[in-house]
């Protein structure tokens, strides 16, 4: 034991190493550094990413999953694939067929090393068999909440189970009937014996196996006892060969324990390091309250745009480089920290405006009739893909009599800086023309339902000849060629930074205005080639993808995946 506390030692000293140690390097790219120098695990890295099935990956676990896999490509090493399947009532197949879309869609692969916890359920079974006949484990019959009584408390040290000396045999014979079914759920469990005054609660006799009468999504019925994590999880790395098993730092009091084991069993013993989680401001990372928003109808299901799990973020446009640029970023530390959420939007847009090509769309729209142009004739506009990529090249916009405005560019009485349209005043039509308002049309109840304006020809492609300037440039859409289509303007979903951090219920900050559905939006028309995954710029807007899920060829439905400012106001209908 005083070997394995030296090594302990040396390894905190490692593990809270910081950045100066290496210039350039992280804590854990320092440590790797320092083990391949000193030929650890014959210089070898090689990590995994061991999600549970029982949710949806997140962007928490999107840090994880570049992290690790990013780690195992820099120094030439592996990565794999393994799921943490241990309990079979909260796990699906469904769960692990979106975990496998998502690391593949952010650009990872793990060749053939795929692997599953529920593949080493005998070799951990006859582990938990090993311990107890070393006298190391033995199957007690508190329940859970005789069992958390005898824990003791951080000052208090627990006090050992009335069952703690049962004899090598008899705890043999009982895990034995366990794994045959004799007993039923929460009757008997399978603990560590350690140490119950231990100041580290997770070494006061932790369980190894619990009982669950309960179908297993890969094993069905063969096995009604099931290992518990921290047993699990150490040896699945000693079993896989990993050097640096990566874990967040709420496992950090969880590493005694993890080694224990190993040492214990004598087995291949990997090196657990642990970082800070990605926390971010207006958002919930808990898969569990995720869970909750889901089956409350908060959201529409996992993959809603409003969700921060990759599956949203992909529905909402987000792009794969974005996400791993926005990883590499915020980096690894050892301390917790808040990361604002517009760190993430802004990922997004600096990729988008160098990308993304450029349209025009009206989602309000409001009739413009050019009561000068002529009746039935239409002209080909040029207008520019996108001015921050020159090989983007122009298109062509049609332009005709009638076209549709914003609402919100047209005001009867504007205040002194509105200089968008308004009675008698002259504003540019992005690529088209000058135009004056000269009339508007009402309904019975005041609303405006026209504007009637004049064109300047000579302002062709948008610049006067006589150079006269105008402060306003609007966007517009061909009411002869416009699209019909509904867009969905996303928000974040909390309206507060931190929706765990009160005293109140988390729900109780759910923004009501985190989705807006528009019907009736008019889009540009070389919009009907949109493609499900690619990203356009609505100008003045936002930038939009198509949705990959409500989309039909009758029906164009597209999803705000940031606006172009860094504001909570609307960008519309205000």
């Amino acid at each position: 034991m005083e070997q394995g506390k030296g090594r302990l030692k040396k390894m905190s000293r490692n593990i809270n190493a910081t950045e100066e140690s290496v210039k350039g390097k992280d804590f854990i790219r320092a440590i790797i550094d320092e083990d391949n120098l000193t030929g650890k695990y014959e210089s070898r890295v090689h990590t995994r990413f061991p999600p549970e099935p029982n949710g949806y990956l997140h962007i928490g676990h999107a840090k994880s999953i570049c992290l690790n896999f990013g780690l195992s490509g820099e120094y030439g090493g592996l990565c794999n694939l393994r799921f943490d399947d241990t309990n079979p009532t909260k796990e699906e197949a469904e769960y692990v067929e979106s975990i496998i879309e998502d690391v593949t869609w952010l650009g990872f692969d793990w060749d053939d090393r795929l692997y599953y916890a529920s593949d080493y359920f005998g070799k951990l079974y006859e582990y938990a068999a090993q311990l107890i006949r070393s006298g190391d484990a033995y199957v007690c019959d508190l329940n859970a909440e005789e069992i958390r009584g005898y824990r003791g408390t951080l000052t208090e040290p627990g006090k050992e189970s009335p069952f703690r000396d049962r004899s090598v045999e008899e705890n043999l014979g009982l895990f034995e009937r366990m794994k045959e079914g004799e007993f039923p759920d929460g009757s008997k469990i399978l603990r560590a014996k350690i140490d119950m005054a231990s100041p580290n609660l997770n070494m006061r006799d932790p369980a190894i196996y619990r009982i669950k009468h309960a179908s297993h999504h890969r094993t069905g019925d063969k096995w009604c006892v099931y290992p518990m994590y921290d047993f699990t999880h150490g040896l699945s790395d000693s079993i896989e060969g990993i050097t640096h098993s990566i874990c967040t730092l709420e496992f950090e009091d969880h590493r005694p324990l993890y080694d224990w084991f190993l040492e214990k069993l004598g087995v291949y013993h990997p090196q657990q390091i642990e970082f800070a989680r990605l926390n971010l401001s207006y958002t919930v990372l808990s898969k569990r309250k995720l869970l909750q928003l889901v089956e409350e109808n908060f959201v529409e299901r996992w993959d809603d745009p409003r969700m921060p799990t990759i599956s949203g973020l992909r529905r909402r446009g987000y792009t794969p480089a974005s996400i791993r640029r926005f990883c590499d970023e915020v980096g690894v530390a050892k301390r917790d920290v808040v990361i604002d959420v517009a760190r993430l939007e802004n990922s997004i847009k600096e990729e988008l405006n160098r990308s993304a090509p450029r349209f025009m769309g009206v989602l309000n729209p409001l009739k413009l009739v050019i009561t000068n142009y002529p009746e039935g004739d239409e002209d080909m506009l040029e207008a520019v893909n996108n001015p921050e990529d020159p090989e983007a090249g122009k298109r062509k916009v049609p332009f005709s009599r009638e076209i549709y405005i914003e609402k919100n560019d047209f005001m009867e009485d504007p205040p002194r800086k509105f200089f968008r349209l308004a009675p008698g005043r002259e504003v540019r039509l992005r690529y088209a023309y000058f135009v004056t308002c000269t009339d508007v049309l009402k309904d019975e109840e005041g609303n405006i339902t026209e504007v009637h304006c004049t064109y300047d020809p000579a302002t062709r492609g948008g610049d006067a000849p006589d150079g006269r300037k105008v402060k306003g440039t609007i966007h517009w859409v061909s009411a002869k060629h416009a699209l019909d289509a509904e867009v969905r303007l996303y928000d974040r979903l909390f309206t507060i930074p931190n929706p765990l951090g009160g005293k109140a219920d988390f729900l109780d900050s759910i923004n009501p205005d985190s989705l807006q559905v528009l019907s009736g939006c008019k889009l540009e028309p070389g919009l009907a080639g949109a493609e499900k995954g690619c990203n356009y710029q609505f100008e003045r807007l936002g930038y939009f993808c198509l949705d990959s899920r409500d989309v039909t060829p009758e029906k164009l439905v597209f999803n705000r995946t940031v606006p172009l400012r860094d504001s909570w106001a609307k960008m519309v209908g205000k």
